[in-house]
Parts: C-alpha cells; structure tokens; sequence
C-alpha cells in the first residue's frame, strides 16, 4: 500500500497536530535514540515498545497517530520520513533503534538495520528468551537503506525492528488503544531483553564509546 503523504509537510498542511497526529519526545544528549515513527493508531503498540525499551537512560521520540480511524493515511515510509524532531533527534544521537509494526498474523520478529553486530546481539538475546527472529523476505523491510530513520544516526548504521501483528497482539490485552494500557508479562520479556542487548556493556558512556 502506497503512502498518501509523500513528506510530512505535505501531511502537515493537511492533518492537524494534537488532533490528529502528536510527536512525543524524550532527549537524553550523547545516547542511542529508540524512535517508533509510526507510533500510536499507524502501527499500534509501536510507540508502547519503544518508549519501554528507552526507559528512563536512552532517548525517545515517537510520532503518533491520534485519529479515531483512518491512521494509516499518516504513515510515511522509513526511507522519506522526515518529521523535524524526530529526525533531529535521530540525526545527533550516535545511532538509532526503530520500532514497527508488519501486518502478518504470525508471531515473529523481523530484524534489520546496517548495524550488524549489534543486530546479532538483540538477535541473540531475544533467541534465549525463545522469540522467534528472522530476517524479513521483502528487501524494503529490512532496514538496509542508508536513508532509513534507523541508519541516519551519526555513525550511519543502526537497528530495525518490524513487529509482527501477531506478535505484537501477545504483548497487550489488545492492540486497541484502551487494550494497549495493559501489558502482558511477555511484553516485558520481550523489552527487558533487547534492553539488555543494547546496554550489553553496562554503562551508557561504553554505549557511545568509540569502540562502538
């Protein structure tokens, strides 16, 4: 399915902000962003898992679809998404983890990103939780592209997260938007391992070191 905005300028002359779509921001200088840009009503549970795995030492941005329905018709795709502050964001921070949501039914996680050894360790820490991980078949959900919000931090590379629907739907009582106040247990399984993976050398100092 195409997008029906190309930009988010073109989204903004039409969509209305804290009506329809709200950005949600929480700057942390020098350390790794989690970024859910199609937060809220587009990818639903996105914007939940991302602000979860940031937790109170990472930084956050989300932009989020607040309408009744139709939230779809705000997506803008990883490689063109350009809303100001979460780009800001992402652009000074060292690297970037991005969280989606893919439409399938089964219950998987699909990772990607050019940030390949850090890809092998949420790879392997969501492998000992039992989360099935694979690599997605459509090239365009794999987070290779350079000008993807997750590889546009300042080192170039960073890591994609595509939630299965069906996965996502274990992590909530539902996905709607009251259903997603309630998290199930394996929704903090499943942060509580790829925080580990990515604060896998203990302090965020070693997370913006040069030998990352």
């Amino acid at each position: 399915m195409s997008d029906k905005y190309s930009s988010f300028s073109t989204l903004a002359e039409i969509e209305v902000d804290n009506r329809d779509y709200c950005v949600r921001l929480q700057e942390r200088s020098g350390t790794v962003v989690v970024v859910a840009p199609h937060g809220g009503g587009i990818e639903p549970g996105t914007s939940e898992i991302a602000e979860a795995i940031a937790g109170d030492d990472l930084s956050f941005c989300a932009f989020e679809g607040l309408k009744p329905r139709g939230n779809r018709d705000l997506h803008i795709t990883s490689t063109r998404f350009d809303e100001p502050q979460c780009t800001g964001l992402v652009t000074t921070s060292p690297w970037a983890i991005a969280v989606h949501g893919e439409d399938s039914k089964k219950d998987v996680v699909y990772l990607g990103g050019l940030y390949l050894e850090m890809c092998g360790r949420v790879r392997d820490a969501l492998s000992a939780r039992r989360f099935t991980v694979k690599t997605h078949s459509n090239p365009g959900l794999q987070g290779l592209a350079p000008a993807n919000i997750c590889n546009r931090g300042k080192r170039g590379r960073g890591v994609q997260l595509e939630l299965s629907e069906g996965f996502r739907l274990s992590l909530f009582e539902s996905l709607s938007r009251v259903g997603r106040q309630t998290k199930t247990e394996r929704f903090h399984e499943f942060v509580a391992a790829v925080g580990k993976a990515i604060r896998q050398k203990g302090s965020l100092t070693d997370l913006v070191g040069e030998a990352w």
